[in-house]
C-alpha cells in the first residue's frame, strides 16, 4: 500500500463565542473514556453510514477482514483482522482477480453466536443491492457481478463472492486495484448478520444492536450519549486497553470545550474558532491538528436554475450558461481570505476537488499540481492572493452576459435569490457569512439556512437545496474516492448529476480514443458520459492511462461549475495529554481501542 500523504498544519478559526452549556458529567475511571466526536449519528449501519462520525463508531464496533492500525513505528498500516492473513490475488485467464481469505478460529458475534464466512457473502450482497439503495453502495463496484446486482431485470444476481465453507471466502474482482486492501477496511465492507438486520430499527438499539468488533453497545441515550464496553467475544478483546468509551453527541462548540477544561471529556473534535489563538497557547500538548486527505467546498444542485427571469435560453444552451455562472461565481471567493481570517489553521486554498496528499501515478508528485488546464498555476484556479483581483474582474465580465449590472453601485440587479444550507457549527457558520458577504457586494442574495446534521445530510442527498456546505475526505488513498461518488447512481451525488431535469439532457461530450479507449460520445448524457468514463477507469489495468481518465474525470466536474472547492481540510482536535494510545487516519477516523488514562 502506498504511504499516506498527510500534511501536517496549524489550525485555527474565528467565530462568536456562546456560553457553555449541558450538565456536568461524572468523571471517568482509568479504564473509561469520554470523548465527543459529534452529534447523533445519522446511521450506524455499517452499509447505510456515509458520515465520518458514522464511521468512527463503526470501526470500534465491527471487524472486516482488515482494520487500520499502527505499526512499532507508529505508521499507520492495513493488517489482517478477522482474516488471518490479507492474501495476494490471483489472476485469472479473464483478467479478473480472485482472493481466497480463512477466518480466524473461534470468531463470534456479541451474542456468542459463530461468525461464519458466509455473513461476510451476505453482507457485501446487501451492501450493493437496490433494494438497500446504500449511498456507498458503489463501493462494491470492484467486485465482480455488481453490474447485474444494478440491474433490476435480473432481482436474483449476486456478486461473485462465495463462501467455501465456514471459514473461506472466496471473492473476484473485474480487475486489480492497489485499494483493495483498505475496501475491506472500509465499514461498507463489514459482516452484519441476516437474522440481525431483518429488524429495520436493529441500528437503532442497544438491546437489537450485534455487532463483532472490539466492543458492543451497552446504551444509547439519544442525543445525550452512545456508551461501548469491550466485547469479551472479539478475538484480540486481550489487547483492548479501554474497557468503556462514552462517546457523548453534541454539536456545540462551546460545550465541548467546557466539558475538556473540566476534564470531564478526554476528546473533543470541535472547539469554538474564536478560542483557538489562546487553546494553543494554554494548551500547547493538547491542542491537536494533523494532515487529512480532503476537501471543504461548496455544491450547486444542478437543476437549480440561476438564470434570470424571462431568459429564452433552454436546454443544453441554458446548462451551458449555467455551468460559466457557476464558474464565475467561484471566482468571486478569496479562499486565501477564508484560510487566513476565518480558518486561520494553515488550511491550504483549495484549486481542485480531488484534495492534497493523494499521488499522480508517479507515486511522487500530488494529484491536484496535475490537474486542470493552466500551466501557469495548480489546478482550476489560480488561489495566489495576487490573482484574487484578478479573478474578480474575470468573474464580473463573464455574468454581465447574463445579467443586468449596475455600474454605478457595481451589482447586478436580477439575479434571483439563493439559499445557502450549513449544518450546525460556528465554525460553517462564519464561512457562509462570508460567502453571503462577497455575493452580497455584487448584488446576489443569499440566505443562510443551518439545520441539524441527520436532517441536513439527508436534505442535501435528497437535492433540496440550491447551495450547500459540502465537505469530502479520502475513503481510501486513491483518487478515484473522490471522483466515483459523482455517477448517477451515487447515494453521494449530492449535486444530482444525471438525475432530476438534468437526468435526460443531452450536453455532455466524451473522447477516450486518444488514450487508447474506444469510447466517444457527443452530446451524450451524464450517464452515457462520466458513468461510462468512471466504469473505465475501475476497469483499466494501465496505471499511465488510468489517471489520466482520472483527470478527465475531474475536467468534466469542474467544468460543471457545481463544485466550488474552498480549501484542504486539517483535523482540529484537543485530546488531555493523559491519555495515551490514541491514534487516528487521513479519512478522520479516530481509535480509542487502545488507550489508557494515567
Amino acid at each position: 500500500m502506498k504511504k499516506l500523504l498527510a500534511v501536517l498544519l496549524t489550525l485555527a478559526m474565528v467565530v462568536t463565542l456562546f456560553a457553555a452549556c449541558g450538565d456536568k458529567k461524572p468523571a471517568a475511571t482509568a479504564s473509561e473514556i469520554n470523548v465527543c466526536i459529534a452529534s447523533e449519528p445519522d446511521t450506524i449501519d455499517p452499509a447505510l453510514n456515509s458520515a465520518v462520525d458514522g464511521a468512527t463508531l463503526i470501526a470500534h464496533l465491527f471487524s472486516g477482514l482488515a482494520k487500520w492500525a499502527q505499526d512499532d513505528n507508529g505508521n499507520l498500516v492495513i493488517v489482517a483482522d478477522a482474516a488471518q492473513e490479507l492474501t495476494e490475488g490471483v489472476k485469472n485467464d479473464d483478467g479478473t482477480i480472485t482472493y481466497t481469505y480463512t477466518l480466524r478460529d473461534g470468531l463470534t458475534w456479541s451474542d456468542g453466536q459463530p461468525l461464519t464466512a458466509q455473513d461476510f457473502v451476505y453482507s457485501w450482497n446487501r451492501a450493493c443491492s437496490l433494494e438497500l439503495g446504500a449511498d456507498y453502495g458503489y463501493m462494491l463496484e470492484i467486485v465482480d457481478g455488481y453490474e447485474a446486482t444494478q440491474d433490476e431485470s435480473q432481482p436474483d444476481a449476486k456478486l461473485n463472492a462465495k463462501a467455501i465453507d465456514d471459514k473461506t471466502i472466496e471473492v473476484t474482482l473485474t480487475t486489480d486495484v492497489p485499494y483493495w486492501n483498505e475496501l475491506l477496511a472500509f465499514p461498507s465492507y463489514f459482516p452484519v448478520r441476516e437474522d440481525v438486520v431483518a429488524n429495520e430499527s436493529w441500528a437503532t438499539d442497544p438491546a437489537t444492536y450485534i455487532c463483532n468488533g472490539a466492543y458492543k453497545m451497552t446504551d444509547w441515550k439519544h442525543n445525550s450519549v452512545i456508551t461501548l464496553e469491550k466485547n469479551e467475544n472479539y478475538y484480540d478483546a486481550d489487547k483492548v486497553t479501554m474497557d468503556k468509551i462514552n462517546f457523548y453527541l453534541s454539536d456545540d462548540a462551546n460545550n465541548m470545550l467546557a466539558n475538556f477544561k473540566n476534564g470531564d471529556w478526554k476528546l473533543i473534535d470541535d472547539v469554538p474558532t474564536n478560542e483557538i489563538a489562546t487553546l494553543k497557547t494554554e494548551y500547547p500538548d493538547e491542542f491537536k491538528v494533523v494532515g487529512q486527505i480532503g476537501t471543504y467546498y461548496v455544491c450547486w444542485n444542478i437543476n437549480e436554475d440561476i438564470l434570470p427571469a424571462g431568459s429564452d435560453l433552454e436546454g443544453a444552451e441554458a446548462e451551458a450558461a449555467r455551468e460559466e455562472i457557476r464558474n464565475a461565481i467561484s471566482l468571486l471567493f478569496d479562499r486565501n481570505y477564508i484560510v487566513d481570517e476565518i480558518a486561520q489553521g494553515g488550511q491550504v486554498p483549495a484549486s481542485s476537488f480531488v484534495a492534497m496528499g493523494l499521488t499522480d501515478a508517479d507515486g511522487a508528485t500530488e494529484f491536484y499540481k496535475n490537474a486542470g488546464p493552466n500551466a501557469d498555476f495548480d489546478g482550476y484556479y489560480n488561489v495566489a492572493a495576487d490573482a484574487q483581483e484578478s479573478n474578480y474582474n474575470e468573474a464580473i465580465e463573464v455574468l454581465k452576459k447574463y445579467y443586468d449590472f449596475d455600474e454605478a453601485s457595481g451589482k447586478f440587479t436580477n439575479f434571483p435569490s439563493l439559499t445557502y444550507l450549513y449544518n450546525t457549527s460556528e465554525g460553517h457558520k462564519a464561512i457562509g457569512e462570508y460567502l453571503q458577504s462577497a455575493l452580497d457586494g455584487v448584488g446576489i442574495s443569499i440566505q443562510l439556512e443551518n439545520q441539524e446534521w441527520n436532517t441536513f445530510l439527508n436534505t442535501r442527498k435528497d437535492g433540496n437545496f440550491s447551495i450547500a456546505r459540502n465537505g469530502w475526505l479520502a475513503d481510501y488513498n486513491d483518487p478515484i474516492s473522490f471522483l466515483d461518488m459523482w455517477t448517477s447512481a451515487s447515494g453521494n451525488n449530492d449535486v444530482q448529476y444525471g438525475k432530476g431535469a438534468n437526468k435526460d439532457l443531452k450536453h455532455y461530450s466524451l473522447d477516450l480514443t486518444p488514450y487508447g479507449v474506444d469510447v466517444k460520445v457527443e452530446n451524450g448524457t451524464w450517464a452515457e458520459t462520466y458513468d461510462v468514463l468512471i466504469s473505465t477507469i475501475k476497469t483499466c489495468n494501465d496505471t499511465e492511462v488510468r489517471y489520466q481518465l482520472m483527470h478527465v474525470a475531474e475536467d468534466m466536474l469542474m467544468a460543471t461549475g457545481c463544485l466550488c472547492p474552498l480549501y484542504y481540510y486539517t483535523d482540529l482536535f484537543m485530546i488531555s495529554k493523559d491519555v495515551q494510545g490514541f491514534f487516528s487516519n487521513p479519512l478522520g477516523y479516530k481509535y480509542f481501542m487502545y488507550t489508557t488514562i494515567g
